[in-house]
């Protein structure tokens, strides 16, 4: 049957008849002065389609359950947004319709111009050059253009009929399949015998799987039936559905991570509104939600749509740096465990990692590589005194750094970007390894820091006061072992151990060698602080008395030794058993694993645990929590494949040690301190 190409190449069913608003305009960075058939059969190889909304409409009279037409379409309340390189003409808004009924089959793929605009931005570490990149981005035209129509249409007794797709393989569901032959990325993998407990968090797991439009695009948070008011824990957040991605991969099953994957990728492109005022392009959402609401007031019809959070729900209204972070992470892993090295290849995945790099090495008024950012922006997205520059975003920012300079495509448009990567790998591996590392001989060299130095020979940089040493600490820390502390701004140094922070430390390899192995040292010697009962403490020791009052605003959520205050948390089990495995400990985790064994299941899977021994489960605990169940079944994997754990931790990158920010500038500094620990570095 002769048929025409789709644009893309997605997990949606082919379209068959494209309308496509069009000027002298370029889609996803290939420009078309002149447009015909021949160059979307070209185009089609490398685009996909964008899919926001969908519209389905059930007919009474209908035996099929969903017929009618299904609608892609943007909320007219919210724009879109799309960035370019310097080829790039034009951003485009997506939408679409599928028309289907028994005998006749029609699909119409609708992408309008809309009106944008974005401020030419630079990093942080690379100087500003002045050349058409993919920071510039000006939109140009507007709705009223004559479109480019392209129609297809089929007649047969099944509705949409397969196309031809030019030799690109696709399968049943229009996903390329060339580069995953020999793969199974649907079909479950568990060739080994489990356990009970196991098979009761994998009915959990999949109970939690949220549909949309009949593909599963991730897992709500938690699932608890007897929850009355789930709040928005029946919505699907980006950090939650990390340790159910991995689970699902690490089981052979990647078309939900993928779907979840490009989903949110869509969502990135919307702007959002506070107050008026609108975050920068490039933010990923904390949560969204798959709601149904009737389609014009009709009962006969309905729609599903997507509805994001960007923090402008959230308590606090805190945007979520770490969201686009661990999409980065996870964009990476996917690709590692399935061998689809496609999907970091498309064009829209492309823009997706550079939007947010571009956000997060945006010039500021800050002196140091590390991110500044507000109280709630993580993990803990409640008052706890970690706004300025928290380890755990440090982390996870570098994290997200090496998996873009894995997976950028390097060309004219990227390459300032990929120095600019480097340039800031390189100044944060140092800065943490040097100012954020404390062990017993550190903190008895702060102890007899000197104050109000004024020299670029000072030692005491960040003008620390030793009367800052909480008398805690200097009991607490072993003789052997360190860590790195919670945050640091000036004189101020946080020395909570912030367990997330710790660990992405050591799969990152943003700590040294030593350093890493000195984390689990101390993770061990103090076992029965950070673990106990119930593993692990996000935050030791908690806050309480005046400091609880002060710090947490009279937090009744996050009272001493409960929720982020202290409190226990599972989830944190497969970021732990993913650290031991890279340092060769996987006893550790083991223990650990028995320990949680015990009481998951007996409990329904609480989300976190109070008391200093994590004896109680939590007092605001919901139970059911998804990433409690897939923390848990990653870990048990992840032991037993200890092979699939070395594809997602980073050994030490010893290119990036001998990167010095300083050596750019003939004007730099006389003696940089990044060369005596060089030299140390490989020692370790």
């Amino acid at each position: 049957m002769k048929s025409s190409t789709c644009i893309g190449i997605s997990s949606m069913k082919p379209c068959c008849r494209i309308l496509i608003s069009y000027k002298s305009s370029s889609i996803f960075g290939f420009s078309h002065p002149k447009v015909n058939r021949s160059g979307f059969h070209n185009l089609s190889k490398s685009l996909s389609k964008a899919v926001d909304r969908r519209r389905f409409h059930s007919y009474k009279h209908s035996k099929s359950q969903i017929v009618g037409y299904n609608k892609c379409a943007a909320d007219p309340n919210r724009k879109a947004f799309s960035v370019s390189d310097s080829s790039w003409g034009q951003s485009r808004v997506f939408t679409g319709s599928f028309h289907a009924d028994k005998g006749r089959a029609r699909g119409v793929l609708v992408i309008p111009n809309v009106a944008s605009d974005f401020r030419n931005h630079s990093t942080s570490i690379q100087p500003h050059v002045n050349e058409k990149n993919f920071e510039n981005i000006y939109i140009q035209g507007g709705l009223n253009m004559k479109p480019l129509v392209i129609e297809r249409i089929e007649t047969g007794t099944t509705g949409l009929d397969k196309e031809d797709n030019s030799g690109v393989g696709l399968n049943e569901s229009g996903v390329n399949t060339d580069n995953l032959k020999d793969l199974n990325l649907t079909e479950p993998k568990i060739e080994r015998e489990v356990s009970e407990v196991e098979k009761d968090a994998w009915n959990i797991l999949r109970q939690a799987v949220v549909n949309y439009c009949g593909n599963p695009v991730g897992t709500v948070a938690a699932n608890d039936p007897a929850d009355k008011q789930p709040l928005n824990y029946d919505q699907i957040f980006i950090r939650d559905f990390v340790p159910s991605a991995f689970a699902f991969l690490l089981n052979g099953e990647g078309d939900i991570v993928k779907n979840f994957l490009l989903h949110t990728l869509q969502l990135q492109s919307w702007e959002k509104t506070v107050d008026c005022y609108s975050p920068g392009q490039g933010l990923m959402p904390a949560s969204f939600k798959v709601r149904t609401v009737p389609l014009d007031q009709s009962t006969d019809e309905y729609e599903e749509v997507l509805d994001p959070d960007f923090g402008e729900s959230a308590i606090g209204r805190v945007a979520p740096v770490d969201s686009g972070l661990w999409w980065i992470i996870l964009l990476r892993a996917y690709g590692k465990i399935t061998g689809d090295y496609a999907l970091q290849e498309r064009v829209d995945v492309q823009t997706g990692i550079r939007l947010i790099l571009n956000l997060c090495l945006t010039d500021g008024f800050d002196m140091f590589p590390s991110l500044l950012v507000t109280d709630g922006s993580c993990m803990i997205d409640r008052r706890m005194g970690i706004h300025g520059h928290p380890l755990e975003i440090q982390a996870l920012f570098y994290s997200a750094l090496r998996c873009s300079r894995e997976m950028l495509t390097v060309n004219d448009a990227t390459k300032n970007l990929v120095a600019a990567i480097n340039n800031r790998l390189s100044a944060l591996s140092f800065h943490i390894r040097e100012y954020y590392w404390v062990d017993i001989k550190k903190i008895n060299e702060i102890y007899r820091y000197k104050t109000e130095e004024y020299s670029t020979d000072a030692i005491n940089k960040f003008n620390i006061y030793p009367d800052q040493i909480p008398s805690w600490l200097v009991d607490w820390i072993p003789d052997e072992g360190g860590y790195f502390i919670g945050n640091l701004q000036p004189a101020q140094m946080d020395f909570r151990f912030f367990t997330l922070g710790n660990l992405w430390a050591i799969v990152s390899s943003l700590g040294t060698s030593k350093q890493n192995e000195d984390v689990l040292n101390l993770i061990e010697a103090k076992w029965d602080d950070l673990v106990a009962n119930m593993p692990l403490k996000i935050i030791y020791p908690a806050l309480e008395s005046e400091e609880w009052r002060i710090i947490t605003g009279s937090d009744p959520k996050n009272t001493p030794w409960s929720y982020h205050n202290g409190g226990s948390w599972p989830t944190l089990l497969w970021q732990f058993t993913l650290a031991c495995i890279k340092m060769g400990k996987p006893e550790l985790a083991q223990r650990a694993v028995a320990l949680a064994e015990e009481r998951l299941s007996m409990d329904q899977w609480p989300e976190y645990y109070d008391t200093r021994n994590g004896r109680f489960i939590g007092k605001q605990s919901r139970l059911f929590q998804t990433w409690t169940v897939a923390g848990f079944l990653t870990s048990k994997m992840l032991l037993q494949n200890p092979e699939k754990a070395s594809l997602l931790f980073w050994e030490e990158d010893y290119e990036l040690l001998e990167t010095c920010v300083c050596g750019l500038s003939k004007n730099g500094r006389r003696k940089c301190s990044r060369l005596a620990s060089r030299s140390g570095s490989r020692g370790q």
